[in-house]
């Protein structure tokens, strides 16, 4: 057994634990990061196409509002650039494909009206959440009981109106209309400051990459912890009380126990995945019982390859929705260069639950035959493919983040950010700002580190 002495553990290292970390060893605090990957990053991940060339088949774009992230990128010496956004987008829905300049594609005049009415009803339900802790307001639990589908079917008549919310709450959450707590998705947007934000590319959340890949930030983040963050190591159980606690890992490389002992904890793991670790005493039930209702989203991320972005001879800038599906969102997501070309495609909700055990040549079929019903036949040969299915990665088990299902804000939510001890909470669900994104990730290690080191000068 090998056996480890420190100050604060921390379970995971993506942007929350890496953040964590960091904060810890500038207030002087001593923190080992266990990791049951092979790498860091968490659901930020770089994948190599040649030449020099990544995509990124996890998170990957910042945006306006996310100060802390952006700063971060800039303190790492790392840049970004705008995503491609010149050309017009498609919109296909019933076999008919329209291309449109703007945000929102030129639908039949009624259903462009009901979704316009819709967004800004939404903004303003939003504004009225406290997102520090929307289950203390007794005049929201009738939002929590209702899905968001529940809500649209109440409130939008056109066939249309009603599949363009659906197409943006599997863009955003990965989920289906009716998985979804109507209390969680203005939680969400008043997380971010309003819907646009959320689903915009020019001035929205979707505005940037980083050259180079997000992963980068992870990277460069666990270069400057040196030796403290260990990979390979899967927590299986934390002992704790008030002397502190006790994190039992395994070696996945040797097979052979690793024992940890410190003052403190911090699990940077989405709820979801923390609630699979073994706890001695056990969580409160009303923990636990979180860690059963927060719902990870299921999403495929798919890149099809070709020697140029051809779509922009087209006057096409990449970006297209599908509410025949199943890929539901494309993104031109060619490198800063232009070449090779790349379209993203994202399987989300139900379409990735379905796809997401297939093997990937199947997969590879589905999306190019959407692919190819947008953009034409130059679509149909790719000369390369790459995706991951999130919700089968073992250390994830889904994208892009938890979410709430109808209720579970009044009967769980006070436990998303409570400390339960010497056992303390990170990860980008946990954040009251920009929430489930990498914004959220880094603020919510940041907090996590502060409660600890809080804690230590008391």
């Amino acid at each position: 057994m090998t056996t480890i002495e420190t100050e604060v553990a921390v379970v995971g290292a993506g942007l929350a634990g890496l953040s964590a970390a960091r904060s810890l060893a500038a207030a002087g605090t001593d923190a080992v990061v266990l990791e049951a990957r092979d790498r860091v990053g968490g659901r930020t991940v770089n994948e190599a196409i040649g030449d020099g060339v990544v995509v990124e088949l996890g998170g990957q774009w910042v945006g306006p509002g996310q100060d802390r992230i952006l700063e971060l990128i800039g303190d790492l010496g790392l840049e970004t650039f705008p995503t491609y956004g010149t050309g017009r987008s498609l919109f296909e829905r019933k076999g008919k494909i329209r291309s449109y300049s703007g945000t929102i594609p030129r639908v039949n005049p009624v259903a462009l009206a009901e979704v316009g009415r819709a967004l800004a009803k939404i903004n303003r339900m939003a504004s009225r959440v406290d997102p520090e802790a929307p289950w203390k307001q007794d005049e929201l639990a009738a939002w929590d009981r209702i899905s968001f589908d529940t809500w649209v079917r109440r409130n939008l008549r056109t066939g249309t109106a009603r599949d363009m919310m659906r197409l943006a709450i599997e863009a955003v959450w990965a989920a289906e209309p009716e998985d979804v707590s109507l209390l969680h998705v203005l939680f969400y947007i008043r997380s971010a400051g309003s819907i646009e934000l959320l689903l915009d590319s020019e001035g929205g959340s979707q505005e940037a990459r980083v050259v180079g890949g997000t992963q980068l930030i992870s990277l460069r983040m666990a270069a400057s912890l040196g030796g403290s963050v260990r990979l390979n190591t899967a927590v299986r159980r934390i002992s704790h009380g008030p002397e502190g606690v006790t994190v039992a890992a395994e070696d996945l490389e040797r097979g052979a126990a690793v024992e940890l002992s410190a003052r403190k904890v911090i699990v940077a793991l989405p709820p979801a995945l923390a609630g699979r670790l073994d706890y001695d005493p056990p969580l409160p039930a009303v923990r636990d019982g979180l860690t059963q209702r927060m719902i990870q989203g299921s999403v495929v991320k798919t890149m099809a390859i070709y020697p140029e972005p051809f779509w922009r001879e087209d006057g096409l800038c990449g970006q297209a929705a599908s509410a025949d599906g199943p890929v539901s969102v494309v993104f031109d997501n060619s490198p800063p260069g232009g070449t090779p070309g790349v379209l993203l495609a994202f399987l989300e909700g139900a379409a990735a639950r379905r796809a997401a055990d297939l093997p990937q040549d199947q997969r590879r079929r589905i999306v190019i035959e959407c692919l190819t019903r947008l953009f034409g036949h130059r679509a149909a040969d790719p000369e390369g493919y790459v995706d991951k299915a999130w919700a089968a990665d073992e250390w994830s088990r889904g994208c892009y983040g938890g979410f709430m299902p109808t209720g579970a804000w009044f009967s769980h939510g006070s436990a998303l950010r409570q400390p339960v001890g010497s056992i303390h909470w990170a990860g980008a669900e946990t954040s009251s700002r920009w929430a489930g994104y990498m914004e959220g990730a880094i603020r919510s290690g940041r907090r996590a580190a502060t409660e600890v080191t809080a804690g230590q000068a008391g």
